[in-house]
């Protein structure tokens, strides 16, 4: 062999041996990062679960449904206008009549949120996961107390039926201006029953509990997020135009 080929074919051979070097070292390192990853997940879900297992220590899950449901302020399904349930179900959680518990597809979509803003600002969470945390555990983002609402979700699915899980959530919502339950919120901020709110006004009391804090200190914005509640239950086809509920 020529010289001139001798070196090139040594320089292709050694470029050759670096490369399944470099890729033996990043399977590696990939295999690595899977393991570590694997672990601190199941870390995660056993402190997830011994919260779970705390929490439900502390008052069964009877027990605290009851306690809700004997409170004066507590307002029966019966009671709650219709609009008001769906406006509830289109804002928070438009697939609740379809999971069980926990929806994974709105999981996936806040966990990628999550992950490209390095954040905790979306957590997922279905109606009952709410009801879970409500009843349950504190308002603080943290991935054990999340673990620890998915297992208390599907308790609350096993032994209530959607409409039990939405009167009780409903019931357990924090409005502002220290009002929690739809009984107390509508009687601060609209002076009426819930049975007498109007469309719009269920929208408006729908909107609340996302930020209730300041919802509940700016009505300029409380109603700018009703009329957006408006608008979801017509793209969920939960009524026929947003107009009917907020013109």
């Amino acid at each position: 062999m020529a010289p001139g080929r001798r070196s090139r074919h040594n320089t292709v051979k050694a470029k050759g041996g670096f490369m399944r070097s470099f890729l033996r070292l990043l399977r590696r390192v990939l295999f690595a990062a899977l393991v570590l990853a694997l672990l601190a997940a199941l870390a995660l879900t056993w402190r997830g679960y011994a919260l779970y297992r705390e929490a439900l220590k502390a008052s069964s899950l009877e027990q605290t449904v009851e306690e809700v449901r004997s409170q004066p302020g507590f307002v029966a399904m019966e009671d709650l206008p219709e609009t008001y349930l769906r406006a509830v179900v289109a804002i928070e959680d438009h697939r609740f009549y379809e999971h069980a518990g926990i929806d994974v597809i709105a999981i996936g979509r806040a966990a990628w949120h999550d992950l490209t803003t390095l954040s905790l600002e979306q957590g997922g969470s279905t109606i009952t996961q709410q009801l879970a945390k409500n009843l349950f555990l504190t308002q603080e983002k943290d991935l054990s107390r999340k673990v620890a609402e998915v297992f208390l979700a599907f308790d609350l699915e096993a032994h209530y039926d959607k409409s039990e899980i939405l009167e009780l959530y409903v019931n357990t919502s924090y409005f502002g201006d220290d009002c929690t339950g739809i009984g107390e919120a509508s009687s601060r901020f609209l002076d009426k029953t819930p049975r007498e709110m109007t469309s719009c006004e269920c929208a408006l009391m729908a909107g609340l509990p996302n930020a209730p804090s300041l919802l509940s200190e700016d009505m300029e914005l409380a109603w700018r997020r009703a009329r957006l509640v408006a608008g979801q239950m017509e793209k969920y086809g939960l009524v026929d135009s947003a107009s009917s509920v907020c013109p």
